[in-house]
Order: structure tokens, then sequence, then C-alpha cells
């Protein structure tokens, strides 16, 4: 069981390349791929799922492949059923039992007179076991639908298989679910996710660079450690290379002053011994070429200081980070910014909370984290506070606020329409989008690219938000733009309320308070 990748490249319809001649072979096991968003991750699992055509080389995986999407392809309206692939097998043995005969129906079952049993099977497995197989995907939680797609995946029993971010929306219980069935895979997998516990659970770790694999043995705690060295080692590079640039520019200054001292001293040496001029000037042409070859000399040297000392610090580069301030978003203590009572919702005829529904009140400038199980309410009742004015903005798990089809720097100009063209691009460059990445399609942004806009579209606009709604805004970033979201949160002076499953994050934004939606409270 392996995945090989041989000579693998790929362009976009502009001829933007993305891979070219990309080589790696993933063995069995477990195998974690890590990258900067945008350098081409869901890219190289789509095609190895067959979802893109490569434009050279081939890919070829041993066995069955399993595919789980970033985004999933569903609808509301399917059923959990449908989702799993199992709905006419199961409608045709409901017929047969029922006392329906035909053939038609027997053929569509095949071999698989235990079907319901293993779909519930697989179902308590990952923790859907109380979910109808006709219940529709539009009552379930993100979490549950992420879960219910790799129970369709399992289903297919593949020999390989792939997990776009695979926790996203999952909550604490569902995780561990996730990462107690991965220990005991023994097929062929390959990861993309941000999560750094599901990659500490990986044999090894594939970090994608600028189309180039490089690997790593153990978890992301070892990855880490190792490229913790690598750039220690780098870093050591930069400053030998800053004194070797000092040095080589110091004996190139020696050698200028040793040559105008010894062509100053022949000259009067010359004068004093009364040469001719002829032989006089034959001899000061000669000290001239000579010094210019020492400068040349010293030159190059210098050059090639100054090569190793760029070459060196590109290689030790930090990753660029979001630096921002957002005065306008300042929000007195104490200011009530929602106020809600009776707060209801309704699934499946039924109230969503408990008694005559929930009570919320925030006041600037809190920050709230909003926690709970899959499935309790959260993303809905961030829905319900979204409405409470123009004062609020909502970040919903989708990033939908933007137009795809408008430009990054279009859509803050629509955001922001008073401020000056050359406020608003440096204002993108604080983001950092420059140059012609202010003019890309916000639909060919990758995850950590279409989060950064939305959030420049949405600190800036007039008029800046007090209370800022954010539905698991870590999902599909990569660990830079995780770092990049957390910069911006902290420069945001309004309230808000964050619904994560993130601890680690939910750490490093400085959360005050903590609400447990549980059994239809609010705690």
């Amino acid at each position: 069981m392996s995945i090989v990748c041989t000579s693998l490249s790929f362009s976009w319809p502009d001829d933007t390349p993305v891979f070219e001649g990309l080589s790696m072979a993933v063995p069995a096991g477990r195998t974690g791929l890590v990258a900067a968003n945008g350098f081409g991750k869901t890219t190289l699992l789509r095609l190895i799922a067959g979802e893109l055509r490569p434009t050279g080389g081939s890919v070829t995986v041993d066995g069955a492949l399993g595919y789980l999407p970033q985004h999933l392809p569903f609808t509301t309206d399917q059923t959990v059923a449908q989702v799993l692939g199992v709905d006419r097998v199961v409608a045709a043995l409901h017929a047969i039992e029922s006392g329906d005969a035909a053939e038609e129906h027997f053929t569509t079952v095949g071999n698989d007179w235990d079907v319901e049993e293993r779909t519930r099977a697989e179902l308590d497995r990952l923790g859907l076991g109380a979910i109808a197989l006709d219940r529709p995907l539009g009552t379930l939680s993100g979490g549950q639908v992420v879960t219910l797609g790799l129970a369709a995946q399992l289903l297919n029993r593949p020999d390989a298989l792939l997990l776009d971010e695979p926790t996203n929306n999952l909550d604490a219980v569902s995780r561990e679910r996730l990462t107690e069935l991965l220990r005991t895979w023994n097929g062929c997998l390959l990861v993309v996710s941000h999560d750094r516990a599901l990659l500490d659970e990986m044999d090894r770790i594939a970090a994608l660079d600028h189309g180039e694999i490089r690997w790593y043995g153990g978890g992301f705690t070892a990855y880490e450690q190792a490229v913790a060295a690598e750039r220690e080692v780098l870093q050591r590079q930069v400053r030998n290379a800053e004194q070797d640039l000092k040095r080589q520019k110091r004996e190139a200054q020696q050698a200028r002053e040793r040559a105008a001292r010894r062509a100053s001293t022949a000259a009067r040496n010359l004068a004093d011994a009364g040469l001719a001029r002829i032989v006089a000037g034959n001899l000061q042409r000669d000290a001239q070429v000579s010094a210019a070859r020492a400068d040349e000399t010293h030159a190059n040297r210098v050059a090639g200081a100054q090569a190793r000392l760029d070459q060196a610090g590109r290689a030790a580069r930090e990753d660029d980070r979001i630096v921002i301030d957002l005065p306008a978003t300042a929000v007195p203590s104490g200011r009530t910014l929602f106020h809600g009572e009776r707060l209801q919702a309704v699934h499946d005829g039924r109230p969503l909370f408990a008694g005559d529904g929930l009570q919320l009140t925030v006041r600037g400038p809190e920050r709230i984290a909003l926690v709970g199980a899959n499935g309790a309410g959260k993303s809905t009742l961030l829905r319900m506070i979204a409405g409470a004015g123009p004062h609020v903005a909502y970040l919903s798990q989708r990033l939908d606020l933007l137009d795809d089809d408008r430009s990054v720097a279009e859509n803050l100009a629509a955001a922001a329409p008073a401020r000056p063209d050359a406020e608003r691009m440096n204002l993108l460059a604080r983001f950092l989008f420059r140059g012609g990445r202010t003019a890309l399609p916000v639909r060919v942004l990758s995850g950590g690219e279409r989060l950064r806009a939305t959030l420049a579209c949405v600190l800036f606009a007039e008029p800046a938000p007090q209370l800022l709604l954010l539905d698991e805004p870590t999902n599909n970033l990569d660990l830079d733009s995780v770092a990049q979201l957390e910069a911006a949160l902290t420069a945001y002076r309004g309230a808000f309320v964050v619904v994560s499953h993130d601890e680690r994050f939910l750490d490093a934004i400085g959360i005050t308070r903590r609400l447990r939606l549980a059994d239809g409270m609010l705690r």
C-alpha cells in the first residue's frame, strides 16, 4: 500500500505553476503533510484523488483510495444514508422485508445483506450512533457532517486514505475518537491538518515547500524540533556571513589605503630619483593596474560575502506576521453590545434550547469562548446574535462574506469606500497582500489567504465592528496563518464571541469568559 507521485507537474488555467517535477513516495503508515497556506497541500491531494489532472508526470496508488476533502460536496437536503452511499441498498432491503420480491431489489442488495449493521457499527464507532439514516444533513452540525463524511469513506474499506483538515468543526470527544481510529489504521494514510495533537500521532511528517518535499521522522513535535535546529544553523550561518562581509569590507578598505600609500611613496621616490618622465609614467601605470587588480579581488570577495549573507538571510527569514492597530474598534468597558432573552430556535419541529430559551448579555470589550459538543447549537446562537445591528460582524465557518469574483482590493474598496486607494493598499499590505496579490479574485485564494482578506474587510469596514462573531476561525488554516489570526485578534479592541475547539488558540487570544452550551442551556 503506497502512493507514488513521479515528476508531477500542475498549473492553473492561467498558467500559474503549482508543482513542477514533484516526486514523492508515501509508504504505508501515517503521514502528515504540512505547508504554508497557498503552497498546494489541497491541490496535491486532489491530484492524487484524481479530481485534478496533472499537466505532467503521474500518480500511482496501490489499492483502493478514499478521500475526505476539506469542503464536503453535500447538500442540506441529502439524507445520512445518501451521504454514506447506502440509501439504495437500504431501501431495497426494506422493500424485501415488507414482502416485495421484485428481482431488481435482490440485484440492488447483492451481497450487502448486512449493510445496515455495518453502517450502524461504523456510525457507533465515530459517535454518530443515535443519528437516523433518513435524517437530513441540514439538521446536523458542521462537526457531525465532517464525521459522517469520514464514515462514508471508511465504509468503502480503502487501502489508502487522504484526509484534508479532518478535525474541522469536531468537538473534543469527536477529535479523540478520530485520533483513536487513526492510531489503529494499518493502511496508507496521508493527512493535511493544522491540528498539532493529530499531527503528533503521525509516523512521519512531509513538509511541502516551494514544490519540494522534505521528510522528517516522528510526529509534529519532532518536526518542530528538527526545524528549530535547522533554523538555528541558518541563523548561525547568517551571523558568520555578516562577520565575513564586515571582514572582507575591512580588508578591501585596508588594501586601498595601502595601495594609496605605496603610490604616494613611489611618486616621491620617482621624483627624487630623477628618472625620465616616460619611465616614471610606466611605473605609475603598473602600480595603478596592480591596485585595480587588488580592488577587483577584494570587490569579488565582498560580493561573495554579501551573496552568502543574502542567501542565509532568506533561508532564516521568519514568516510574516500581521501587524495592525485598530483604534476604531475600541469599546468602553461595560458597554452592552448585545442582550437577548428567551432566545430559541427550532430543529425538526423541536426547540433546540431548554425551557424558555437562552439569555445572554455581551459587554465590551469581553473576549468570550463559546464551547460545547457538536450539535449543541453554537453556530445557531452566533447567527442569532449576528442580527443585532451594524456594529456586529459575523465570520461564518464558510468565510462567505466576500464577493468571490471581485479581487481582494475591490472587496476592501466596497467595505471601506471612504478610504483613499493608497491607504487601502497600505492596509492590505499589513494583512500580507502585496503587489499583484491584491488583484487576485477571492475565489482563487487559499483558506488562510481568504481568512486574511475577510479580516481586512471586516476590521476596517465602515463602521468598524464593535462585536466580532467567529465560528471555528482556525479551520483550514496552517499554523502560520493561525498565528496571524491571533495577532489580528490581539490588536482588536472590541468584544468578540468565538466558537473553537482549539484550546491553544483560545489561550493565545486572551479569553476572559467561557460559556458552555450543553443540554440546551448556557452555563
